[in-house]
Formats: C-alpha cells, sequence, structure tokens
C-alpha cells in the first residue's frame, strides 16, 4: 500500500517537489528498484488474458521472467544502470497489513470462482488480478536471471524500499524507482514513479525530490514522517476520520502525533487501542538495513550468455533466436552505458523540466493490460 493518498496530497499542497520527466533523461543514472513491486507488474500485465498466464510447457508461470528480462533491457537500452532490491523478512509491525492482503486475496479468489462459474469475464479479469502474489520462487527466478544479465542484485534483511533509500542517501544511486509512496518517508532523495511501466503506455516518468517535498509542506523530516503515519501506512491502523489533508493541517498545527493526541477531539477521532505509532515512527527513521561499503558495492558486467540460454531457452522455454538477440542489446547497452552524462563534462544547465500543474494523479498503476512482448517466455496455458 505504501502511504494512502500522498500521491495526491503533495500534487494538491506540493506540486514543485513534482515533475514529469522523460523515460530517456535518465540516461547514465544509476537507479535503485524496487524488485517485488516490479514482479507482482509483470505477473499482473504481461502475457495474462483472465486466469491465463504465460507458462512454459511444463506449466510454470514465466510472465515475471518475461516482464524482467525485456524491462531490464529496455533500461539498459537507454543507458539507465538499473540495481534491484529484493525484500527480506517483513517487520513484525506489518503482520497486520499482511494478514488484511491475505483475506482480501482469499475474498478475490472465492469471487473469481464465482466468476468463472457464471462466466463474466469482465469479473473473471478483475478478480484473477487481485489473487496475484509474488513468491519466494518468483523471486529466486528473477535473481538468478538479473545475475546472469550482469545487473547488481541486493538482498535487504528487510523492507525493500528502505533499502533503496539508503543507496540513495549514500549517493550510490540516484533515485530510487517504486510505486509505493513510502520510499519517500524512508527518506529517498528522489524517487521515481512508473518507471517500469511499458512503453506502449506512454506516460511519463514522475520525479519526487524529497527536500522539495519538506520545504513546500514546511515539514521537518520527523513531521513529515508524522505526517505519512496518520495518513494511513503499513505498520499501523490510522485514526479513523483522519484523511491525508486534515492531517497535514493538524501536523502544522500541533507539530507531532504527541501533541496531536493531547489536543484531539477523541469524541470526534477515535484513536486505535494501543496505537503502535511510535514503533511505526521508528522504523521509518532506522530501519534494518545493510550499511557495510563492500556489501553495496555495485557492478554492472558482462552477461552471461552461455548461462541466459541455459535458463530461459532450456529451463524456461523462451524462443532462444529471441534469446540471443536479446542478449545483444545488452551487451551493446552495456557498451553505452559506459558513456557518462554530458553533466561529467560541462557544467549543468538548469533543468528545463517544469514542475508539473496541480492536478490529482491516480495512486494505482498496476491497472491495465500490456500486449505481449516480442521476447515469449512460453505458450499460455489454453
Amino acid at each position: 500500500m505504501g502511504i494512502k493518498g500522498l500521491t495526491k496530497l503533495l500534487a494538491d499542497n506540493a506540486p514543485k517537489s513534482m515533475k514529469e520527466l522523460k523515460f530517456e533523461s535518465y540516461f547514465g543514472r544509476k537507479i535503485a528498484i524496487d524488485a517485488s513491486m516490479s514482479i507482482y507488474q509483470f505477473l499482473i500485465v504481461v502475457g495474462r488474458s483472465g486466469t491465463d498466464m504465460l507458462k512454459n510447457e511444463a506449466g510454470e508461470v514465466t510472465s515475471h521472467l518475461q516482464g524482467m528480462f525485456t524491462r531490464t533491457i529496455r533500461l539498459l537500452e537507454a543507458g539507465i544502470k538499473p540495481v534491484y532490491v529484493f525484500d527480506g523478512k517483513p517487520p513484525d509491525l506489518k503482520k497486520q497489513e499482511l494478514e488484511k492482503r491475505y483475506s482480501k486475496r482469499a475474498d478475490a479468489s472465492a469471487d473469481l470462482t464465482d466468476a468463472v462459474e457464471a462466466g463474466n469475464k469482465e469479473d473473471i479479469e478483475k478478480f484473477s488480478k487481485r489473487t496475484v502474489k509474488v513468491t519466494k520462487q518468483h523471486n529466486e527466478d528473477c535473481k538468478r536471471l538479473l545475475r546472469l544479465m550482469g545487473v547488481p542484485v541486493i538482498e535487504a534483511p528487510s523492507e525493500a524500499e528502505a533499502q533503496c533509500a539508503v543507496l540513495c542517501k549514500a549517493g550510490k544511486v540516484y533515485a530510487v524507482a517504486s510505486e509505493d509512496m513510502d520510499s519517500l518517508t524512508f527518506g529517498a532523495t528522489r524517487f521515481l514513479r512508473h518507471l517500469m511501466d511499458p512503453s506502449s503506455k506512454k506516460i511519463p516518468v514522475m520525479e519526487f525530490e524529497v527536500a522539495k517535498v519538506l520545504e513546500e509542506l514546511n515539514l521537518t523530516m520527523d513531521q513529515f514522517i508524522d505526517l505519512c503515519i496518520l495518513s494511513g501506512c503499513d505498520y499501523c491502523d490510522s485514526i479513523r476520520g483522519i484523511g491525508g489533508q486534515t492531517a497535514l493541517k493538524l501536523i502544522r498545527q500541533h507539530g507531532s502525533i504527541e501533541n496531536i493526541l493531547e489536543n484531539i477531539n477523541k469524541e470526534r477521532y477515535q484513536i486505535p487501542d494501543d496505537w503502535p505509532y511510535q514503533q511505526a515512527r521508528q522504523l521509518f527513521k532506522e530501519p534494518l538495513v545493510i550499511t557495510e561499503e563492500e556489501q553495496l558495492d555495485l557492478k554492472w558486467t558482462a552477461p552471461d550468455e552461455e548461462g541466459l540460454i541455459t535458463f530461459l531457452v532450456n529451463e524456461n522455454g523462451f524462443n532462444s533466436d529471441r534469446v540471443t538477440k536479446a542478449i545483444e542489446k545488452i551487451k551493446a547497452a552495456k557498451n553505452k552505458s559506459s558513456q557518462g552524462r554530458l553533466e561529467s563534462f560541462f557544467k549543468p544547465a538548469a533543468n528545463p523540466s517544469a514542475p508539473i500543474k496541480r492536478k490529482e494523479v491516480p495512486e494505482n498503476t498496476a491497472k491495465g493490460t500490456n500486449k505481449k512482448t516480442k521476447a515469449s517466455g512460453g505458450k499460455k496455458k489454453k
């Protein structure tokens, strides 16, 4: 979920912190990517029709591999240097949110069964997507694929967004790419949405700068974290009746959740019992992450051609000619990305991109379907 309604809140109250840029403008940039979020998107859209998913001859789903392979090549061809960060063990405080998600998937599975029996194609499409879950095997498959492609992989001890933010704050990467807005709450200096969207959607990349967010909202980082907790995060319930706009007003007026609780109308707003907002705040401020320099040494290497053919063609039924051509694209892209950005040689000019106009930005970007990409990762199950 990330932070509920944060994109719209920023569009309304801090529009200068957001700007739309072309995908190609990130040439030469190192970008930390939330892997699980990307895999989830691939499972929903790549080669999917109703309950049918892209599978190999053994009946194993390959949508995640197809999506990760083609989308990563697109990044490399644009001169972008991606590093994928995978989730580790979720914090105990997230158990309640994970239980909610499990319950929603169970409900969706029941609704899907009814839709299949009724032959309702629209409901089949809708509910089948709601049953999708990224498994440990999906993650392991993608880690293996990326390493064979010569792309660095980091296994976070806990939340991937938190580890991405650490890479960004340490200057290891230029920005963090995800769809969950809590990357900003973890303190990522730059945050990108829609970077991993398919080119067919023609959606510009939305870039956020946390310093400008704080400046426009006139908040400290601690106050921004409290704002996010009040708006609704993955670690605890929010106060019923307090949305993002009210939360912003209260934080500006009282400065912290503690002061808000002392002054709030408790008849109008019911505080959750044993509300663990302080533990949630601590998770955002001091998450469990890797900080050792040797573990954060990012290296992009040449692809393992033989290994990729074995894994994709022999084990997962990808088309041999298309994989061979894709490998040539990776090699050419690696040579291209070795070129530096113009800023390395000349004094950078002012960024000509204008801040986006105030408007409502949809929170959910995982909707819609994507046309099947060229490099086939197997046949659809009939």
